[in-house]
């Protein structure tokens, strides 16, 4: 094996150890990036986007594309990560744009019930529900 390919297993690794510390969260390249940058990590931009559509491709990763305006966010579900294949609804607070994963037996019905009775076959994983968040809710 070269060093030229070495160095991409390190970089690649490295993505990956930062996406299991934030396990749960939605990041987007953009949020890689400035992490690496503030703990000295020599990880290029392009590198970084490169990694992230392969982890994407290779199931490693999802990655979410809610809003046309809005740059798409990444979630780690290898290894244990909490989305395993089941539905997963999304929420999106109108205040502070805060992004929140449901994982609800009753939202599922959503889905059971328009396919059954509509013939549609929704995809939760690109379903956002807009609202307002308990924190913002709270202020």
């Amino acid at each position: 094996m070269n060093s030229k390919s070495q160095y991409k297993t390190k970089q690649r690794e490295i993505l990956i150890q930062y996406f299991k510390t934030s396990k749960s969260e939605h990041v987007s390249a953009a949020d890689v990036c400035d992490y690496f940058k503030k703990h000295g990590e020599t990880i290029g931009q392009s590198t970084v986007y490169r990694h992230l559509e392969r982890l994407v491709d290779e199931g490693v990763l999802n990655k979410y594309s809610f809003d046309p305006t809005a740059p798409a966010c990444f979630e780690y579900v290898g290894e244990g990560a909490h989305y395993a294949g089941g539905t997963c609804f999304h929420c999106r607070c109108e205040k502070c744009g805060k992004l929140i994963h449901l994982h609800c037996e009753e939202l599922e019905g959503i889905g059971e019930h328009l396919l059954k009775d509509h013939g549609f076959k929704l995809n939760s994983m690109r379903t956002v529900l807009y609202g307002i968040c308990e924190d913002c809710a709270d202020k």
